[in-house]
């Protein structure tokens, strides 16, 4: 794992779009470890703020993501090993979800309101 999580629980933030869990710092300075080269987080912490929540629930360690039912039943086993949010509240700003539907990337909300 290529970042250290900080004792304050309150500092923590979730990726938009894949749940992925770091500070707001870790975030401007190394990007999200999934989604960098959609969301363009490093060095920006205006698009941190906009593509990352300090609102979700439950946190989940995925360690062997190819194995693992709980990362498959959390839409993450493509993803690298990581601290991830069960449930993520907010929503990617429009520019962003056009981005994600150019590539064909279908943006699911990471609350829990899309269903299957």
């Amino acid at each position: 794992m290529s970042h250290v999580l900080p004792h304050d629980k309150k500092q923590l933030r979730a990726c938009l779009v894949c749940s992925l869990v770091k500070n707001a710092s870790q975030f401007r300075s190394s990007g999200c470890d999934n989604c960098e080269d959609v969301l363009r987080m490093r060095k920006n912490i205006d698009r941190v703020m906009e593509c990352t929540s300090s609102k979700f629930e439950g946190m989940i360690t995925m360690m062997n993501p190819k194995e693992s039912w709980v990362a498959r039943w959390q839409r993450i086993d493509t993803y690298v090993v990581g601290l991830y949010a069960i449930r993520v509240y907010g929503r990617i700003p429009e520019d962003v979800e056009d981005v994600l539907e150019r590539r064909g990337i279908a943006y699911r909300p990471r609350d829990g309101s899309v269903k299957e």
